[in-house]
């Protein structure tokens, strides 16, 4: 990867990626470059995707200008002036003005390596549109309009195009650079790895509910909804916690067994590659507290402050690292299963 506006990588990533830069920092030094830079455009297409104070319209046509430039089938500059000026956080106005820096280092990319990230990017970029064309105009009204998907056909849909392609495209780039002549089980990787992506995203859904709601987007479906006598708007009421409630646990399940695939696919990388692995134990770590939080709270009474704390997130870090050389214990940090894998 070309040198040049290097910086975007080491200084502006670490600052627009907060929680994630963890994971980026323990890879091993040929995939976090790729890595980096795919978050990164991606952090860049979520922001423009994200800038409510600019109309729908326009978004959805800098987004496709941006795919286009990400693709190669356009070289017409990119200026996001507006949507910089609009944003609170100076890193996220900084990614925005430079732009051009980052596809530049995306066309420093090794062939093989641009082609990963163009695909994974260009099928992120189609789930923000989807977002926009679904919740674009809800609550812009004036009214408490809450607009929802229809299905849990649609929900599925939804996290692989935003984060279980992630786990294709993290699992193609470390198998072609940090382990291409290990024996492993690519088909059964790869599926775990979508489901690990999918089990993140979905935790970040039910985290974000309330919030969500406020703002008129409800990835709850409809038709579930409506089998417990409810709609979308229903929510927001906490009075409806109780008969929200099943729908809740069921996708809290579905969430922990998306995890429980991401930890065997953690379990199903090379042993000698302790750097990948740990990138991947620490969000399936987080992501169990996270949602044993998320089982014991009020969902709809208030915006879920779920994080965990920096000590519980430090002593993940430490034990995974302490007990990497025993095995059977590493094994064991997953709290809700086993496996013969190591």
């Amino acid at each position: 990867m070309a040198g040049t506006n290097a910086d975007l990588l080491t200084d502006l990533l670490r600052r627009v990626s907060r929680s994630f830069y963890l994971t980026l920092k323990i890879l091993p030094r040929s995939v976090r470059p790729q890595i980096g830079l795919a978050y990164l455009l991606a952090r860049a297409t979520d922001t423009v995707a994200d800038t409510e104070i600019v109309e729908v319209d326009r978004r959805l046509d800098a987004l496709a200008r941006l795919r286009d430039r990400i693709l190669g089938k356009s070289d017409a500059p990119l200026d996001f002036g507006r949507f910089a000026e609009e944003q609170g956080d100076p890193s996220e106005r900084e990614l925005l003005t430079r732009i051009e820096d980052g596809l530049r280092l995306l066309d420093g990319c090794s062939d093989a390596d641009r082609a990963l990230i163009r695909k994974v990017l260009t099928v992120i970029v189609s789930g923000q549109e989807l977002d926009l064309r679904r919740f674009g105009a809800a609550g812009r009204d004036g009214t408490s309009q809450v607009v929802a998907l229809e299905t849990d056909e649609e929900l599925d849909d939804y996290t692989y195009r935003v984060a279980g392609c992630v786990g294709e495209f993290w699992t193609k780039i470390c198998r072609a650079r940090v382990f291409p002549k290990a024996r492993l089980d690519d088909e059964e990787l790869l599926r775990n790895g979508v489901r690990f992506g999918k089990g993140l995203q979905l935790i970040n859904i039910l985290r974000d509910l309330r919030g969500d709601l406020e703002q008129g987007r409800c990835y709850l479906p409809a038709d579930r909804l409506a089998e417990l006598g409810l709609q979308p708007t229903d929510l927001l009421d906490a009075a409806n916690e109780s008969r929200m409630r099943p729908l809740f646990d069921e996708c809290l399940v579905r969430a922990e067994a998306h995890l429980a695939a991401g930890w065997d696919y953690t379990l199903g990388l090379p042993w000698a590659c302790p750097r990948v692995r740990l990138a991947c134990a620490w969000p399936v770590l987080i992501g169990v507290r996270t949602l044993e939080r998320l089982g014991g709270a009020s969902i709809l009474e208030s915006v879920q402050k779920s994080k965990i704390s920096r000590s519980e997130l430090k002593g993940i870090l430490l034990r995974s690292v302490l007990l990497y050389p025993l095995p059977f214990f590493w094994r064991g940090l997953y709290p809700s299963r086993s496996s013969s894998n190591q």
